[in-house]
């Protein structure tokens, strides 16, 4: 293969998670050509309404609208692979599209960022947020708050926390903070307003299946893409995701279906833990697994689940 063509969004974390990847392919295959092609997906076009409704309109579940057009543009062969934020994808491909690796995975934890601390929010404290995870968790950690839908690209969320009246705060992957630079502790300035910023303990609040992780999707069947995506593939982050994203799998929930779910990795032990909110409402389902074969961990999760 003399060129390999990556596709990507073109917000600015998905232009740094492709650039992440180019510096990966460059380091093992340095005589390889590497063309980006940004493509714009619908989720990145309509940033007016929530999630749910742009799916809903579209035919998709909701993080669905952020990969659709990256599919078809691996479908038409226009690209070789997709690069997105791995949580974006759906646990079940479509069966002409192959998840084939991931790169080494980044904090998992979500962040707080806020014109009050963490420890202040309490009811009445207005969050933004697109994630239905995020708001059904945070409304059962600390009854009472408000949530507000918050759309855009992590700039433009951290500009709205900060200048905003509607928002207190807003709830953000640390994953995405950190490849941006921005700081992950401590006190973060935007346009001269301070805002806090606390990173929440991934078994205080739990993240979603893929979280900080960068999944690079191929065509089935295209083994030449293949086996550069293999040598690229971090093995300890490729078990982790495989085991999040079977219980995913198992649980067969629907695309509102507010989830949390962790793993660590020690040596060959694995250990999980899940929070599962009904649809409909109410207290959350838990679970806790470990073993050292990642599928039989996710089965074991998903059966003590019950």
């Amino acid at each position: 293969m003399k060129t390999l063509r990556i596709g990507t969004r073109g917000s600015a974390l998905a232009l740094k998670q492709a650039e992440m990847t180019e510096a990966a392919l460059a380091s093992l295959f340095p005589d390889l050509e590497v063309k980006r092609v940004i493509i714009k997906t619908t989720g990145d076009r309509r940033t007016d309404v929530a999630l749910k409704e742009v799916a809903k309109a579209e035919g998709v579940w909701d993080k669905g609208v952020f990969i659709k057009e990256l599919e078809l543009a691996l479908e038409e062969n226009e690209i070789d692979v997709a690069v997105h934020s791995l949580k974006d994808l759906p646990s079940e491909l479509d069966a002409q599209f192959q998840l084939r690796a991931v790169l080494e995975r980044a904090a998992v934890a979500d962040a707080w960022i806020g014109k009050i601390p963490w420890a202040e929010v309490k009811k009445g404290t207005r969050v933004g947020t697109s994630s239905v995870r995020r708001a059904r968790q945070l409304e059962h950690l600390r009854p009472g708050v408000v949530m507000g839908d918050l759309r855009g690209n992590v700039p433009t969320r951290l500009r709205k926390a900060a200048v905003d009246l509607d928002y207190d705060g807003i709830l953000l992957a640390e994953a995405g903070l950190q490849r941006l630079g921005y700081a992950t502790e401590g006190i973060l300035e935007i346009e001269r307003h301070p805002l806090f910023v606390e990173c929440l303990c991934h078994t205080e609040f739990f993240p979603a299946a893929g979280q900080g992780a960068v999944g690079l999707e191929i065509r089935r069947g295209d083994e030449e893409s293949g086996a550069i995506m293999d040598a690229l593939n971090h093995d300890p982050t490729w078990d982790q995701v495989t085991a999040e994203r079977e219980f995913l799998r198992l649980l067969e929930a629907g695309c509102s279906t507010p989830i949390g779910v962790w793993s660590t990795l020690e040596g060959e032990l694995m250990e999980m833990s899940a929070r599962v909110y009904p649809e409909s409402g109410g207290a959350p389902r838990l679970a806790s697994a470990s073993g050292v074969v990642p599928l039989e961990v996710a089965s074991q999760l998903f059966e003590n689940l019950k």
